[in-house]
């Protein structure tokens, strides 16, 4: 029973401190009752601020009277429900003026008009009580309200008496009829069940206001602890909306701060940090605008808020939606049937009162649903004298497959649930509606969650329940209650005061009403306790939400290899091994593991053998490691008491357990699951101790749950004497204290390291403090790494052991703590726990080092042997080899997916060398076991490392791992194995980074290849070299001498011969040689000379590659004759020798002849970095020439393009600098013999031609823009055959009457705009003579913009959009991601293409080629063409090359392709270091193949004209690896100035001391070309002259298989000794006498073997064979290019003597050669030879394009070829002939022509035209020769021979000295036959 009210209190506006009309007053009570207060329920404070919650003020008006009832919760958390009944009364002058004397009126100019309005205080009458009973209160005050307006004659004392001393039951159903005297009546109904909340109909109004969604979420918000705050103006609506959000949380009830009506005065409570939930009026918004993690409901608006930093975790699905679909049917059941054609008629929602209890039965299903099972997970640790329950909440989320759900781990963890627990846990008690729902209706939910009509019919019951509850009887009409007339409550006029009332007639009622309770008998209800059922124990559900299918398949696999381990048939395990880790990651295969293990335990011990152990050991890591730290599925649980039974002997009386070596694992270390463990157990025992006092004669043979025999332990407690009681609890008490003795043995077990010095685990997961060892994500490997680091700088290694003891034994302490206290253990037993954990620790400690020391000495377990990679000569291991696994990338082939057996995972060791990273192991898979797997990439070449953590399928847990990646296409995933200490990884990636990133250059390996392994970085020692030394400091100081001064003057100094200085001399003497003497009268400049210290310098400096290249295309001259060098074009300048004008150009330059040096110098600076124009290509036929440069500097282009020069007599000073520019192109023009022929023609000529002439004449004779000839259309090639001037090569087949027309706008078609060509090559332009334009300049577009053409000059400008080195290196980095993808693909859509297509490379690919194409069309046909494109080093120097490489079949050689590198990317500054990151200053640069790219671009030509390349593809690849390896110094340095300056750039032709360390990558090309046939291409076969034009789509474009290759038998197959002492070591294995029969048949895998060495091409094939059966025979083996070139030879004399040469004969060498660019296989039938074009390799395919008018075809030309000169070759070959004086060594083709009786040379073999001919009839003698200055090197003395004729001596030199006697004896033998 309860009172109905406790208190009644009247409270007013305080006159006293009143505050004006606007301003704020206060309340004060005037009157309570009783004064008092009770002793169960204290009277609660500030009732006079929730009165009024928006403050007290006066009015002007008088307002209607108001009704709420506002919450207060006290200081025990129990509710005052305030029931506030306001209404207001005026206040008479009277009572103003007194309140407030000092007041004047401000206004007493009228007094007699104005007079004060009347104000109106307000008035609450307010009711406390602990009971929710708003009617029957709103009922009550206004009937004291009646009374008190309406004048009746009740006296208010007694009502008032009356209404304080009523009491009703809380409870039980009851009906009871109130009246307060006043002639009232009132039914109370009190509900059937008080734990079920009474809401009204609150909740339905709340969905009505807010509306499904935004419930939903409040209800999660509130249910996961979030602030939520409610908006309305209404007050009573604030408290329906809080009650009813209250009402759905049931069973779970609300425990923070709950206020529904907040006043104003208060508001600073909404900034508080705990959960709310808080109702304020909507006056105040503005106030609640700033707070930031508050939920904001407004009733009003129908609008919930939730900020952005707010993440309100939802119902797991599919919960949410059915609940949706539930709620939905309830408030809109019209929505359903919307749609039909024929609505049912009635489907009107419930009445509200109705609908609010079916929105409630709703939200009761959901936690029905939510909670299914739950007790099942409820652990009872102590029944007497107090039922203690915990929840398992792991279990609980195992079983219901949530453990990931956010929403379901917040609840659990929250407040509320902690209440539901310890209220709803206790076995023995009072069952309600949910209990009953849970333990009875499971079933039926579960089958009916997914039809919603069932749903809605279940729904519909439990409504009925609960309306039921709030309504016990059918409503009855007995309510009588006065209100108040309605003319006083319109008028109100003259009301009087409410009255003061008599405080003692109502204390004496009170007092006598308490008196007659006390005589009155107590009121005895029989509570009904009861059992509370369980219900039925949960399914158990997997990840996917559907209950476990077993697979009985895998559990057998289980089952059986368990079975084998136990028989010790080990084979058979080790077979079945793989499949049952790969099964033990389903739940059910683990819990069928610790089964099946339980069975082999005995007495609880099961002694294993070694393998035995180890096995087992590794079946139960796997399975542990799957598991979480949660351990939801109670497989740690399950196997605790495995891993203490499970052990091996190591030795008398010394034995290890299974826990000591599966301590890696995160479960170990949660404090949760250790408290899990611990009641589970207690509880067991507890049943067990109850058990056995039941009476065993029952014999039931029901399993009694420990729960339910809790409930029958609280039934009979109350009927136990006192002794029976007590020994129970002391019973109970000594059971948890002796589990927790054994929990304190089994942590200190799996806590303490086997190691105890290494102490792992601990630290790692922070034992110091409970949060985060209950919520540790730590993943191992760091874990690892965290404990190694701390370990490694604590530096107290004695300590070490002492402080593992200290952590393990805090941790148990704050274990034992927890438990003991939660589990009632008295305090002398938990004294004694503590002093005894410290000693189990120490104990377990003195056992464990025993175990330690003997597992040391156990053979480890059969780890593959680790193998030791092979090193290059100079090559150092910086680290020994550690144990790692090579984890499988996104690469499939190697995984075994695309077939075959898995070659990764691999197990073996990575060693960091000086120069690679290795990694050499074998398959982890038996089947494969034998193979070795190498992985390897140059430590120069890495271009990330990043951390990962790797869980390995197949072994115990590895620490963590690195995933390093390489330019050259290698990526490795390697995890470290568990016996590699974390802090040695860290050493290892400080070394990579050293050698990565060296300080300086002299760091890299190329430089301290061959020193000691400690990294050297300055080395003082004195150099060996030290003329070059000399010269490099000479040219450095004078550089630095001569900036400044223009001119150096010297005396003029002829220097001696060349013969005649000693080749020996090495003194520093004081010559100056003065590069190209041509003197000029006018400047001083070219006879400044370089002032050298030993005469092999200069030699040196013209031996460079770019001088050699000169002299080859007749750009200028090096000699003193000043005659030839005039009329030379151009010349070569030494402005640059001391490089003052750009640091990053060659030292010596070609200009134009009339061009001064001065001028240069001026020039430059309008370039950036200096890079002015100048030539490095001319076209032997057209004479045009190709110009390289930087983009000019901003302010240049202003001045040079934008200004219209007009022709003025005098330029302006400002002028002259552009004036010099347009010299210098004018210069260049009239270099070319077609502006010469066509000037000459003028009758004004030279520069003043353009400048001085009128604009009309000039307009008539100058030749008209390019952009003009877009309106012609060009007539097919039939129409104009004279028009054509040569015929190049083209990228197609092309049929003989192809049309060829295009639009000939070269800048539209350099810009980007695609040809209109259906091929993608450009055709032949058919520009007429005078209608091009002289000299293209191509621009970048961004820099060219606004630039005007001025009519005058003979250039154009083309902008073209170029590639930026941001796009390439971003390109770059994508297209490494596609080629080698870290891991598999997230979605199927990126697929290797797509991603390949995403990177943009082939794009880039397309832009270079596309503009090179165009640039070779163009210099083909006449017109001149200066790159010059942002800085002139890396897009420049791409096309540069490549048009050279096009135009010129010279550079498709070997000689050629490297005079081009060294030519156009070494001297010519392409920043190799900067680009390549090769040092720790451009690290941050980051990593831009534009060398790459370049070599892609050549490879893409390559397969399109492969019979025109000497060298291979592989040569290619080859250089595409080194130039980023660092191996060689070829491509280290960014200019020659720095290459002279470290005193690198002579070198690798002078000092030869270590001879197996190769210094230069050409060198070793060289050496390595000689020995195999690895870098020639046996198809090259080239056309005279032939110019390439390949297509340049992108669809014709390949990706390079050098980004694809991954052999993993050997790694990349770039470092040639390597493999060759791989094949030594093979070989030697081979010998082994093998008495099987030998196989022919080998297996060849695309990604393990290297295909190239594997299945050979026919042709290397068969020089293999020839060289195996010459050493068996025991001749030497002579090298293959003398075979190759004698079987070459021969074929051709084969063929001649044929009278119709045939295909067949030819069929040896051109086996594979008929490819589509030469399958031209043709019959051209001619008038009078018919010949079928030779695929012989050295015959000429025509390109088959129509023969043009004035050219006779080439197939003609052969034919010719054939019947006239080739039979006449009696002897020919390579000659070295000394040139005339001054002139270099140049190797010539040499033919003895006996017919003719005379010696011919040539250019190349190749070549056609006779360079010269020495007659046999002059010769007089051959006799012996000596070497000469400059001849070539290491060649034998015997080589050289002199043939002397009557006009002169020719001095020769051949290959060795072999063939000297034969070329002696062949002429000797000619002379004496004439």
């Amino acid at each position: 029973m309860a009172r109905l009210a406790d208190y009644f209190v009247v409270v007013g506006y305080d006159l006293d401190k009143r505050g004006g009309l606007e301003g704020e007053g206060q309340g004060r009570i005037f009157q309570r009752f009783p004064e008092k207060d009770w002793e169960d329920s204290p009277f609660p404070q500030g009732i006079e601020l929730f009165c009024q919650p928006s403050g007290w003020q006066l009015v002007p008006e008088r307002q209607p009277a108001s009704f709420f009832v506002a919450v207060l919760t006290d200081i025990n958390s129990e509710r005052h429900y305030c029931a506030c009944f306001t209404f207001w009364e005026g206040l008479d002058n009277l009572q103003l003026k007194k309140a407030e004397p000092s007041e004047v009126d401000e206004v007493d100019e009228e007094p007699a008009v104005i007079q004060p309005a009347k104000l109106f205080a307000p008035k609450s009458l307010v009711l406390v009580s602990r009971l929710d009973y708003t009617e029957v209160f709103r009922n009550c005050l206004g009937l004291i309200y009646t009374i008190h307006v309406d004048g009746l004659s009740v006296p208010l004392e007694t009502v008032i008496g009356n209404l304080l001393t009523c009491v009703i039951p809380i409870a039980g159903g009851s009906q009871r009829t109130i009246t307060l005297g006043a002639g009232d009546r009132q039914v109370i109904q009190t509900p059937i069940s008080d734990s079920l909340p009474v809401s009204g109909s609150s909740v339905a109004q709340l969905f009505r206001q807010l509306g499904i969604i935004n419930v939903l979420y409040l209800f999660c918000a509130a249910l996961t602890e979030h602030k939520i705050l409610f908006l309305s103006s209404s007050y009573q609506r604030l408290t329906d909306a809080c009650r009813g959000l209250l009402a759905i949380m049931f069973p779970l009830k609300y425990s923070f701060t709950y206020v529904p009506i907040l006043p104003g005065k208060l508001l600073e409570v909404l900034s508080t940090p705990t959960p709310f939930i808080i109702g304020v009026n909507s006056f105040f918004r503005s106030e609640t605008q700033e707070l930031l993690d508050v939920i904001i409901a407004d009733l009003d608006g129908g609008t919930v808020t939730i900020p952005e930093c707010v993440h309100i975790s939802l119902l797991p699905e599919p919960l949410l939606q059915q609940t949706q679909t539930a709620l939905s049917m309830v408030l809109d059941p019209e929505l359903e049937v919307a749609d039909q054609a024929f609505p049912p008629v009635s489907t009107q929602p419930s009445a509200l009162k109705i609908q609010d209890k079916e929105i409630r039965a709703v939200f009761l299903w959901l936690f029905a649903r939510l909670f299914q099972g739950y007790r099942w997970c409820l652990h009872i640790i102590r029944i007497h004298p107090e039922p203690v329950i915990r929840f398992h909440k792991a279990a609980f989320l195992g079983q219901k497959a949530l453990s990931e759900d956010d929403f379901l781990m917040k609840v659990l963890d929250g407040m509320a649930f902690a209440g539901f627990v310890s209220e709803r846990g206790p076995p023995y008690r009072a069952t309600d509606l949910f209990d009953e729902l849970v333990a009875n209706e499971g079933e039926r939910i579960r089958q009916e969650e997914a039809c919603p009509h069932k749903v809605m019919n279940h729904v519909k019951e439990l409504a009925e329940q609960l309306f039921k509850n709030e309504n016990p009887y059918p409503a009855v009409a007995m309510h009588k209650v006065q209100r108040p007339s309605e003319n006083t409550q319109s008028t109100g006029q003259n009301q009087t005061p409410f009255p003061v009332l008599e405080e003692v007639t109502v204390q004496l009622y009170i007092d006598h009403a308490a008196a007659k309770l006390k005589t009155a008998p107590p009121v005895v209800k029989a509570e009904l306790k009861g059992m509370v059922p369980s219900g039925p124990p949960l399914d158990i559900v997997d990840r996917n939400g559907n209950v476990m299918a077993n697979s009985a398949r895998r559990l057998e696999v289980v089952r059986n290899c368990i079975t084998y381990i136990f028989e010790n048939k080990m084979l058979e395990a080790k077979k079945l091994m793989p499949a049952v880790l790969r099964a033990l990651k389903g739940r059910a295969a683990r819990v069928c593991l610790t089964q099946e293990l339980n069975q082999h335990v005995l007495q609880n011990r099961a002694v294993l053998d070694d393998q035995q152990f180890d096995y087992i050991v590794r079946m139960m890591n796997c399975t542990l490691q799957d598991c979480s730290h949660m351990d939801e599925h109670g497989i740690a649980a399950a196997l605790l008491p495995l891993v203490t039974a499970f052990c091996r002997k190591l030795g008398a009386g010394i034995t290890q357990f299974a826990y000591s070596c599966v301590q890696e694992h995160m479960v170990w270390t949660n404090m949760q699951f250790w408290e899990a463990m611990f009641y589970s157990d207690v509880q067991n025992h507890i049943r067990a101790l109850y058990l056995e006092t039941e009476d065993v004669n029952k014999q039931n043979n029901l399993v009694i749950s420990a729960l339910e025999l809790a409930s029958e332990q609280n039934r009979l407690w109350p009927t136990l004497s006192k002794e029976m009681q007590t020994e129970r609890v002391q019973k109970e008490e000594s059971t948890v204290f002796s589990q927790a003795i054994h929990y304190a043995n089994r942590m200190s077990y799996l806590l303490l390291p086997l190691d105890t010095s290494k102490n792992r685990l601990l630290r790692s997961s922070g034992l110091g403090d409970v949060e985060s060892v209950s919520n540790s994500y730590v993943t191992n490997s760091i874990a690892g790494s965290m404990a190694e680091s701390y370990d490694t700088e604590s530096g107290f290694e004695d300590a070490e052991s002492s402080d593992v003891a200290n952590s393990v034994v805090r941790f148990i302490n704050r274990f034992v703590d927890k438990v003991c206290n939660e589990s009632g253990v008295t305090n002398e037993h938990l004294k004694a726990l503590h002093t005894m954990i410290p000693d189990i620790v120490q104990m377990h400690i003195e056992t464990l080092d025993a175990v330690h020391r003997e597992s040391k000495r156990l053979p480890p377990i059969q780890k593959p042997k680790l193998l030791t990679p092979t090193l290059l000569p100079g090559e150092e291991l910086v680290m020994d080899g550690m144990r790692v696994h090579l984890i499988p990338d996104g690469r499939d082939e190697a995984t075994g997916v695309m077939g075959g057996p898995p070659l990764l995972p691999a197990e073996g060791a990575i060693f960091l060398t000086t120069y690679r990273l290795i990694f050499k192991g074998t398959p982890t898979d038996p089947l494969v076991g034998e193979q070795v797997v190498t992985r390897s990439f140059p430590i120069a070449s890495l271009t990330k490392e990043k951390r990962i953590s790797v869980s390995l399928p197949t072994d115990q847990f590895v620490q963590e791992g690195l995933q390093l990646r390489s330019c050259t296409f290698q990526l490795m995933k390697i995890a470290f194995d568990e016996e590699v200490a974390s802090d040695l990884s860290e050493v290892f990636r400080k070394h990579m980074h050293k050698l990565r990133y060296p300080q300086h250059v002299k760091g890299t390996f190329a430089f301290t290849v061959g020193q000691c392994g400690k990294m050297v970085v300055e080395h003082k020692t004195k150099d060996k070299n030290q003329s070059l030394k000399t010269l490099s400091k000479n040219l450095v100081k004078s550089a630095k001498r001569t900036i400044g001064r223009q001119y150096v003057t010297r005396k003029k100094y002829s220097p001696p011969s060349w013969e005649n200085r000693s080749s020996l001399q090495s003194e520093l003497d004081e010559d100056e040689i003065s590069v190209s003497e041509e003197v000029d009268q006018s400047t001083l400049t070219l006879s400044s000379t370089i002032r050298s210290s030993d005469r092999q310098t200069m030699s040196n400096v013209v031996e460079r590659a770019c001088c050699r290249d000169y002299q080859r295309l007749g750009l200028g001259t090096l000699s003193n004759s000043l005659t030839r060098s005039k009329n030379e074009p151009f010349r070569i300048s030494t402005a640059n020798r001391i490089y003052t004008v750009c640091r990053s150009y060659p030292g010596l330059l070609i200009v134009p002849q009339s061009i001064p040096d001065s001028t240069i110098h001026r020039i430059c600076r309008c370039y950036r970095q200096n890079r002015f124009p100048v030539v490095c290509w001319r076209n032997s036929r057209t004479k045009a020439v190709l110009l390289r440069s930087a983009g000019l500097h901003a302010k240049g282009v202003v001045g040079f393009f934008k200004s219209p020069n007009a022709p003025t007599a005098v330029p302006s000073q400002a002028d002259s600098t552009s004036l010099e520019q347009e010299k210098y192109l004018q210069a260049i023009i009239s270099s070319m013999p077609s502006y010469s022929e066509n000037s000459g023609r003028n009758t004004l000529s030279g520069f003043t031609s353009t400048h001085m002439s009128t604009s009309d004449s000039s307009d008539k004779l100058r030749p008209p823009k390019i952009g003009a000839l877009m309106k012609q259309v060009m007539a097919a090639k039939e129409d104009t055959p004279g028009t054509f001037s040569r015929g190049g090569k083209w990228g197609s087949i092309r049929g003989s009457g192809r049309l060829s027309a295009y639009n000939p706008d070269v800048g539209t078609r350099l810009a980007g705009k695609e040809s209109p060509q259906p091929n993608g090559g450009p055709s032949e332009a058919l520009f007429l003579r005078q209608q091009k334009t002289y000299l293209y300049i191509i621009g970048d577009k961004a820099q060219l913009k606004g630039g005007k053409q001025d009519s005058f000059q003979q250039w154009e400008v083309v902008p073209i959009e170029v590639c930026d080195v941001r796009q390439v290196k971003n390109s770059f980095k994508k297209l490494m991601k596609a080629c080698v993808p870290s891991s598999q693909p997230p979605t199927p859509e990126m697929s290797f293409l797509r991603c390949l297509e995403d990177s943009e490379w082939m794009v880039l690919l397309h832009r270079v080629l596309q503009v090179s194409v165009q640039v070779v069309e163009l210099l083909d046909q006449g017109s001149s063409v200066m790159v010059s494109l942002e800085d002139g080093w890396d897009v420049t120097t791409q096309v540069v090359s490549l048009v050279q490489l096009l135009s010129d079949p010279y550079y498709r050689t070997f000689d050629g392709f490297r005079l081009l590198v060294e030519k156009e990317w070494l001297s010519f500054g392409h920043r190799f270091s900067h680009r390549g990151a090769q040092t720790l200053g451009s690290q941050s640069s980051g990593f831009t193949p534009v060398f790459l790219q370049f070599l892609d671009c050549v490879h893409q030509i390559h397969l399109q004209f492969p019979m025109e390349f000497e060298f291979s593809q592989y040569y290619l690849k080859f250089l595409a690896y080194h130039y980023v390896s660092n191996r060689f110094r070829t491509f280290l340095l960014d200019s020659d100035y720095e290459r002279i300056e470290l005193g690198v750039l002579y070198e690798e032709k002078g000092d030869r001391k270590s001879p197996q360390v190769c210094k230069s990558v050409w060198d070793y090309i060289d050496r390595l070309h000689k020995k195999t046939p690895v870098f020639y291409n046996y198809m090259f076969c080239p056309e005279e002259d032939e110019v390439l034009r390949p297509y340049t789509f992108i669809s014709n474009l390949k990706v390079w298989d050098f980004y694809m290759e991954d052999p993993l038998s050997e790694g990349p197959s770039y470092d040639w000794e390597g493999r060759s002492r791989q094949e030594r070591m093979a070989e030697e294995t081979a010998d082994k006498p093998d008495t099987g029969p030998k196989s022919q048949r080998r297996i060849v895998w695309p990604c393990y073997d290297s295909l190239s060495k594997v299945v050979p091409d026919a042709i290397t094939k068969l020089l293999e064979d020839l060289q195996s059966l010459e050493s068996e025979l025991g001749q030497m083996s002579e090298k293959w290019k003398d075979t190759w070139d004698k079987i070459k030879t021969t074929q051709r004399t084969e063929t001649k003597l044929e009278s119709r040469p045939s295909f067949s004969s030819s069929l040896l060498m051109s086996s594979n050669l008929s490819h589509q660019r030469r399958s031209q296989g043709v019959y051209l039938q001619e008038s009078s030879v018919g010949s079928s074009i030779n695929l012989a390799l050295d015959c000429e395919a025509s390109s088959t394009s129509t023969p043009v008018a004035g050219r006779p075809s080439t197939s003609t030309l052969y034919s010719q070829f054939q019947s006239t000169e080739s039979e006449n070759r009696s002897f020919e070959g390579i000659l070295y002939k000394k040139g005339a004086l001054l002139k270099p060594w140049k190797p010539r083709w040499f033919v003895l022509d006996k017919t003719k009786h005379q010696l011919r040379y040539y250019e190349s073999r190749q070549d056609k035209e006779c360079k010269g001919v020495i007659e046999l009839a002059d010769v007089e003698s051959v006799t012996p020769g000596t070497p000469t200055m400059g001849a070539p090197k290491n060649i034998e003395e015997k080589a050289f021979f002199d043939l002397k004729t009557t006009k002169r001596v020719y001095y020769f030199c051949a290959q060795d000295s072999q063939n000297a006697q034969l070329w002696v004896d062949s002429v000797q033998s000619c002379l004496s036959d004439a």
